[in-house]
């Protein structure tokens, strides 16, 4: 297993059914839930432990998946809004050693409870209409409709869940 991506990188059918799109709906509503159980009994040591070698620590990954969904539920809003913009990447790499990943995870969890909220409330208004095909392009990765951003995201939680979940069983960590 490549401990990078123990879930493998995102695959989606090319035609995205409703059933599909509800439940990545419903994943990235559950998330902040899930992640929030999965480290409510980690130690700040454990916190502090990366999940493979070169890797994020625990918290690093949590701060990141703040970050980054964030900056997705702006991509959403910015496809929504504008026509097709071109949105701006980050350096995660860099973010990620910034003062505020030192910070207790509950501040990152308590953001990803109102974003996740927020965006799913989104989500669902526009399920019946044609706004989930407006698209923005990334100048790295190219053009992404809002429909696919949707499942990127919920893949997105999954796969940095399965970084905390692997090192937690691998070192014998209760984690629920």
């Amino acid at each position: 297993m490549d401990e990078r991506y123990p879930i493998g990188l995102f695959e989606y059918e090319r035609q995205i059914s409703e059933e599909v799109l509800h439940r990545w709906i419903s994943e990235i509503e559950e998330y902040p839930s899930k992640l929030e159980k999965k480290i409510a009994l980690l130690t700040e040591e454990q916190l502090d432990t990366p999940y493979r070698q070169d890797g994020w620590t625990i918290r690093q990954v949590v701060h990141h998946v703040a970050d980054s969904h964030m900056n997705a539920y702006i991509r959403t809003k910015l496809a929504l809004t504008e026509q097709k913009p071109i949105i701006k990447p980050y350096e995660e790499g860099l973010w990620a050693q910034l003062p505020d990943y030192s910070m207790p995870v509950n501040v990152s969890i308590q953001l990803l409870f109102n974003i996740h909220t927020r965006w799913v409330h989104l989500f669902r208004a526009l399920l019946q209409t044609n706004e989930l095909e407006k698209e923005f392009q990334h100048p790295e990765s190219g053009t992404q409709s809002v429909r696919l951003l949707i499942g990127n995201y919920a893949w997105h939680g999954r796969h940095h869940l399965a970084h905390i979940t692997n090192l937690c069983e691998n070192k014998g960590w209760k984690t629920e």
